[in-house]
Parts: C-alpha cells; structure tokens; sequence
C-alpha cells in the first residue's frame, strides 16, 4: 500500500509533469471500472473531465487531490484517488504497453498517458465538488510531519490499545500504514503490541522524533530511487518491514514475522522487547 513517504514523491513528480495539463480525452475500462471510478458529482465522469485542466496537485494522508479548472463552471472540481492496496499511477507514453488491470487512463494535452491502475480494483477514483463528501477524507487527523510534540502527546492520550494500530488509524495522523509504522518502531525499539497506557514520556517522545525522522528520510530515498517511475513502489531499503528472517541491521537477529499476507507485523525481538506472541 502507497504510504505518505510514496505519495509526497508521486505528488511532486505529478505536480512537475501534470499541472497545466489539459485532459483530452478519458478512457474507463469496461471491466473493474464501475467498482474504481466514483462519480461524486452524477454529472459523468468522462465528459466532466474531458477538457478540464490540472490546476494543482496535493497530498493528503494517503489520497491525491487533483484540483481542476474547468471552462463549464466556475465551482471547485476535484479528482481524488484513493490507491489503498494495489493502486498505483502510472505516467506512460501513448506506445507503452499498458499493465493488466489499468481500470483508467488520462490523455492529456502534452501527449503522456496518466493511467489508474489496480490489480485488486480496492482503491477508489473519486470526481467530487466537494472532498468532504469523499469517504475516509473528513475524519482524518493532522499530517505526522505537521504536528508539534505537543499536540502529538495530546493526540495520543486517548487511545487506549496497540501502539502499532494506533500509528496505522488515520484519525491519529494521516499516512502512515502498516509498512511504515513497522520502521518507526523499530527506529523508535518499540515492540509494536505494546499498550500505550504502558509506554512511558520518554518512550512517547522518543516515538515522535522516530516518526519524523524515518518518514523525512523515507521521502528522500524514495524520491532518489522511484525518479519519474511513480507506479513503483521502492522498499528495499527498509530496515524491517516485508525482511523476515534476514539479520537486524542493527543487532543481528533475524527479523521476526506475525501475521501472513499483506497485513503482516515485522520487527527485532532484541531491539524491541515485548511479551511473548507467536510468530516466526
């Protein structure tokens, strides 16, 4: 899943080669496309499209904010995608093979293709007038590298469960999901099952300069290692998440795995500490 360090890079490289664009023609496949594409304003997706310009690209927890200009009226307009799992924007010239499952694909002025693709059809296209109308957008807390310590210790007091799952609840903070509340524990020697009633203020501050500095850093990998291919999804650096079995980088002992598939857990038994969970 795209986290906030993936999305900030898709976004500067979308604000570099879209903004000012006009989109010439839209194209939604037949098949997967009314299960992605979201109509918010029932005015059509394609023909309300189809000549309006990008006028600013945004980031917002884990969505794409897509403000558009459009010569029919004179109210606010916005494509937001929401990629969850699989989704992924893809830039492409109007030759390149398109991949399987590319459920939309942008034809803009200057020639490019930006294409919408999903292999699982889980993530969301949403044409909207109004973002508070898009869901999961409203209740979102502020963006983890917006916020003060203080008002991180505030923000934090009320809950009440897992240390991991409260990184991981966009009411918290916006953007951070599973991969990368992983590294930030780890930065942070958390065991992710921990309480938070049990971390102490000084754990709680360590918690916050860890996120700081392990998304601030993530942005300036990913931005250095996706360049302009921004349907990749570059992790190898990382330094626990999706490596079980393969040594701590920063003790040595292999990296310990709970849970299966997508929504796994990984972190050191050494470094972090906790109680005894079955895993690997």
């Amino acid at each position: 899943m795209p986290e906030l360090p993936e999305l900030e890079v898709v976004c500067e490289v979308l604000q570099r080669r879209v903004i000012g664009r006009t989109i010439a023609a839209v194209e939604v496949a037949p098949a997967g496309g009314s299960i992605v594409v979201r109509d918010l304003t029932h005015s059509g997706f394609e023909p309300s499209l189809t000549g309006a310009t990008f006028a600013s690209v945004a980031r917002r927890g884990k969505f794409l904010l897509f403000s558009l200009d459009t010569a029919a009226s004179s109210e606010p307009l916005y494509l937001v995608v929401n990629p969850k799992l699989t989704g992924r924007l893809q830039l492409a010239a109007p030759g390149d093979k398109r991949h399987a499952k590319t459920h939309v694909v942008f034809i803009l002025s200057s020639g490019d293709h930006l294409r919408y693709v999903d292999q699982k059809r889980m993530g969301q296209v949403y044409l909207t007038r109004a973002l508070d109308l898009v869901p999961d957008y409203a209740g979102m807390g502020p963006e983890p590298l917006a916020i003060s310590l203080d008002e991180f210790r505030a923000r934090l007091r009320p809950f009440r469960g897992e240390i991991k799952g409260i990184l991981t609840r966009g009411e918290f903070v916006a953007g951070i999901g599973n991969a990368y509340a992983d590294e930030i524990l780890w930065a942070t020697r958390l065991h992710p099952y921990r309480k938070r009633t049990q971390l102490t203020p000084e754990e709680i501050d360590r918690l916050y300069r860890a996120m700081r500095a392990t998304l601030l850093e993530a942005i300036e990998k990913v931005r250095t290692e996706m360049g302009e291919a921004i349907h990749l999804e570059p992790r190898e650096f990382m330094a626990v998440h999706m490596k079980t079995g393969a040594p701590c980088p920063r003790c040595g002992t292999p990296i310990s795995l709970v849970g299966a598939n997508q929504r796994i857990t990984n972190f050191c038994r050494t470094c972090q500490p906790g109680g005894l969970i079955k895993g690997m």
